[in-house]
């Protein structure tokens, strides 16, 4: 048998101490999905060009923000929520905040990247915009087509944020009205048709879409709206041909996607953070909304 003296028993002792707190945090670290900042805390809008020496990247959220890019050049796969989309400019992608993605580009990728903070839709007074944002993110991808005017747009838009000038937030205003305009001149007709109960339901996704956890539970949801369940089903039908269930849904189930897909979570562990009462209802409601486990979907790869 081996003795230790005292200060050599500290050292074993602190030893696995730090690999268990290694392991914890390795444990904990593979349980979250990597989240990207790509404008600073102060700023509400930003635009750029789309990086160049860009070919390939992990998979990552955006933190708060929601982004356009629009390319002009380049090839490869942009995967969106586990979906690859083929780059085959001019194309448009459309990233909201609680959607994973990654790029696999095999060429030199041309165009812009637009930044979106929530912040800068409820400061701005025009409902307009609000509507217009609305329609054109519930779009992932978008083959645009030949078009003059997306370009333009895009690069006014980026020339107009270059400096400060008297009314430079009027002029930033007409032109993402514009240029959000522009892209739903490209898109199907009957995506984009405003039905009545708009406002609430587009207020609905709003939340579920911002939301750090989603719960199960329209009532929950409806009592943050200041309306009844049944009410915001009926507005939730009107607007999308959808109940408020079948909305809350299309949120969960990406979300616990994502969490199968790109983290080590268990099927558990994501029944719970969905707010279900075991593992088992979470299990059904999961195959009745995609026909598969979320076993056999992380199988599946």
């Amino acid at each position: 048998m081996v003795r230790l003296i005292p200060y050599q028993i500290i050292i074993y002792i602190s030893s696995k101490l730090k690999y268990l707190t290694l392991s914890y945090l390795g444990r904990q670290f593979m349980n979250l999905i990597d989240v990207k900042t790509k404008i600073d805390h102060h700023q509400h809008l930003k635009i750029a060009e789309f990086w160049k020496n860009i070919r390939t990247t992990t998979p990552h959220k955006h933190n708060s923000y929601i982004e356009f890019i629009f390319l002009t050049g380049g090839s490869g796969t942009h995967t969106i929520d586990g979906k690859p989309y083929r780059v085959m400019p001019p194309v448009l992608f459309v990233v909201r905040k609680e959607q994973v993605h990654h790029w696999e580009l095999t060429g030199e990728p041309d165009g812009y990247v637009l930044i979106l903070k929530k912040q800068y839709v409820d400061n701005c007074p025009d409902k307009t915009l609000r509507d217009l944002l609305v329609k054109v993110s519930a779009y992932n991808y978008l083959p645009v087509g030949p078009s003059r005017s997306l370009p333009l747009l895009f690069s006014l838009l980026l020339e107009s944020r270059g400096e400060n000038y008297p009314h430079r937030s009027v002029v930033t205003d007409g032109l993402l009205k514009a240029l959000l305009g522009s892209i739903l001149r490209h898109a199907a007709p009957s995506r984009h048709h405003v039905q009545p109960g708009a406002d609430l339901y587009r207020r609905y996704e709003e939340i579920l879409g911002q939301a750090e956890t989603l719960r199960n539970s329209v009532a929950h949801y409806a009592a943050q709206l200041n309306t009844s369940p049944q009410n915001l089903n009926a507005l939730c039908r009107k607007a999308a041909g959808q109940s408020a269930a079948m909305v809350l849904a299309s949120h969960m189930i990406g979300e616990a996607k994502r969490l199968l897909h790109y983290t080590d979570m268990t099927v558990n562990e994501i029944a719970t953070r969905f707010d279900f009462a075991d593992s088992s209802h979470f299990i059904k409601y999961f195959k009745r909304h995609t026909g598969t486990t979320p076993q056999a979907f992380r199988r599946q790869g």
